[in-house]
């Protein structure tokens, strides 16, 4: 593990494997590993309004107090639907109402709460070169941050982003993977802002298979409290749906995309990275949101881009078991 303790913002769109990938981040908060910052949400596996209320819902159930929750900044452009059909209509496996029940003070939080890019464009502005900025949705937030403040994403330590497909097919049209595909003309604007941005695409992310197996052995000493029952239920409801869209191939378990990109930043290890040019198609009717590199031997283009090509699944898969069952199991306060 990285020895590193670093500011972290999660964009995200909750979303099943997000909420993993949560759980993950805030294990490793618990930990005194990293300090989360904030939360952004942005649509896409379901509604704006839906993904916000699933981070909060998740950090209710924690506990958890002292992290800002963003919304959504609204989608630049697309016409790719939301997922919905694979995370649930509430994003969390139709499992909202085995949470806590939002009670009328927190009815006004959505409204009252800011949006995501006004809060990266102050959190980056304030901790200049500090906060490793997560994101692991539509791209949204992060371009419509850059559209409004011109140079603030340079202020990220880094962008570390779940999204692309490069040599294997796109999982939401032949050629384009969901998170670039729901809002290219974002996707674009954020490469073209930074120099080194991180990319964990499907091809590294499609090896992520969380197993019933796994998931009994994260629960399996805590069995009875909410957040193990939680785990276990959201757990089911993506393995069938995984394996109704044939997104696991056949095998029986859930692919955790978006956990890769925590393991970049604190098991850096476990995966091989190549130095690129991306660049994204946003206008062709046939390739919108294809993600794109300079493949010839010898580019004639400079890099913005830093992409996985290779993953140790088992070693990353294995990390993510233990930081989730030390979180089930520790009877620390996380804030």
């Amino acid at each position: 593990m990285s020895s590193k303790i670093t500011k972290v913002i999660l964009d995200t769109d909750p979303g099943a494997d997000d909420i993993f990938a949560l759980l993950w981040l805030i294990s490793l908060s618990l930990q005194g590993i990293t300090e989360i910052t904030a939360i952004t949400t942005v649509g896409g596996n379901v509604t704006a309004e839906s993904t916000f209320w699933a981070a909060h819902k998740v950090l209710k159930l924690l506990n958890i107090t002292g992290i800002e929750i963003g919304r959504s900044a609204s989608r630049i452009a697309g016409n790719i639907r939301d997922a919905a059909h694979i995370h649930g209509q509430d994003g969390m496996g139709n499992l909202s109402d085995s949470l806590p029940e939002v009670t009328q003070p927190d009815k006004d939080i959505f409204a009252q709460a800011r949006r995501a890019d006004e809060i990266i464009i102050e959190q980056l502005s304030q901790f200049p070169g500090e906060i490793d900025l997560i994101a692991i949705g539509p791209l949204t937030n992060l371009a419509t941050a850059e559209i409004k403040k011109p140079g603030i994403l340079r202020q990220a330590r880094s962008i570390v982003i779940m999204g692309g497909a490069f040599d294997c097919p796109g999982n939401v049209t032949p050629e384009a993977e969901f998170n670039i595909a729901f809002d290219p003309q974002a996707a674009a604007t954020v490469f073209a802002s930074h120099e080194q941005i991180v990319v964990l695409p499907t091809d590294v992310t499609n090896q992520l298979v969380l197993t019933p197996a796994m998931l009994t052995y994260i629960t399996k000493a805590t069995t009875t409290s909410k957040l193990a029952l939680f785990i276990q239920q959201l757990g089911q409801f993506m393995f069938q749906t995984n394996l109704a869209h044939r997104e696991t191939k056949g095998v029986e378990g859930c692919l955790m995309h978006d956990a890769a990109t925590i393991a970049y930043l604190f098991y850096p290890e476990t995966l091989w990275l190549q130095r690129a040019r991306v660049e994204i198609e946003t206008v062709s009717k046939f390739t919108q949101g294809k993600t794109l590199r300079d493949r010839r031997h010898f580019p004639k283009t400079d890099p913005n881009a830093f992409i996985a090509t290779q993953v140790d699944s088992t070693s990353l898969l294995a990390a993510l078991l233990e930081d989730l069952k030390y979180l089930l199991t520790s009877s620390t306060p996380i804030l």
